[in-house]
């Protein structure tokens, strides 16, 4: 009997001496963005990647001493592209229950919110909570207001970006009783939305915010609550392939230092004019 619990135990510790050799040491990493999702990520004048993620994605590099090559990519393709091994990390990766079957995430760089983004003399009038926080997993106190929109919204055209949590939610709340129409981008979406071939659209605020500083942008308008919960993914992370455990340590441990010094507030507030510095449980 001590024969075998001694061999067990030599056994256990041959294989975590194992594993431990062959833990990856990352110095290069790929990282695949939309690129067409200002403030967030976006093509510049000069044709190179930049905005708030560019700007965090390098300082986080740098945190995590690796070489990073960021690659823009349409975001139907990304997390297919990912699995498929033409890149370790993913930017601007809200996070939810249905992608957390496919990919692994960091803990997140950002907390966001979503809400509706109208034409201010169409046909969608002023939805209520406009401008105020909205928790979706607060059913007391959200429910009626979801099912207030849903009225006014009834018969009305919404337009998305494919493949994101905006469009889940709106056919999760209202796809019965609107019409939703899918875009590969959010400012394809929008010259939709401007020439009136849509009611409205339902996107990050944080890009909406965006959109509604730029020039030209005046006609339009932000409108119903900031919402955030039930499968909206407003809390945004790197994402990556399963089973990748020192990839995550690296970068969620870059990302904390990032957090707690400042440096997501700065480059949040630069690009969004709003502090998405997340909260997160302290470190196991």
């Amino acid at each position: 009997m001590m024969k075998t619990i001694r061999f067990v135990a030599v056994l256990a510790a041959a294989l975590f001496a194992l594993t431990a050799a062959q833990a990856k040491e990352w110095k290069e990493v790929r990282i695949g963005v939309e690129g067409a999702f200002p403030p967030w990520n976006m093509i510049g004048p000069d044709g190179k990647l930049a905005g708030l993620d560019i700007d965090l994605a390098n300082d986080l590099c740098k945190r995590a001493q690796v070489k990073c090559e960021l690659i823009a990519g349409e975001w139907s393709s990304l997390i297919p592209s990912l699995n498929a091994g033409k890149y370790d990390l993913l930017l601007t990766l809200g996070i939810n229950e249905a992608r957390k079957k496919v990919v692994d995430f960091t803990i997140p760089y950002a907390s966001g919110v979503a809400s509706f983004i109208i034409i201010k003399d169409g046909p969608v009038p002023a939805l209520p909570m406009t401008g105020e926080r909205l928790n979706l997993n607060d059913h007391e106190k959200a429910d009626p207001v979801m099912a207030d929109i849903g009225v006014k919204i009834k018969g009305k055209v919404i337009g998305v970006v494919q493949s994101t949590s905006q469009e889940q939610l709106i056919h999760a709340y209202f796809g019965n009783d609107v019409e939703v129409r899918t875009y590969k981008s959010s400012p394809e979406r929008d010259l939709d939305l401007q020439a009136r071939r849509i009611d409205a659209g339902f996107d990050s605020g944080v890009y909406g915010t965006s959109l509604l500083s730029k020039p030209g942008n005046q006609d339009l308008a932000m409108t119903g609550p900031l919402m955030k919960g039930a499968m909206l993914a407003t809390e945004v992370a790197l994402g990556m392939r399963k089973d990748e455990p020192d990839l995550k340590a690296l970068f969620d441990a870059a990302i904390r230092s990032a957090a707690a010094d400042g440096t997501i507030r700065a480059i949040s507030m630069k690009w969004s004019k709003l502090d998405l510095t997340p909260t997160f449980a302290p470190a196991p």
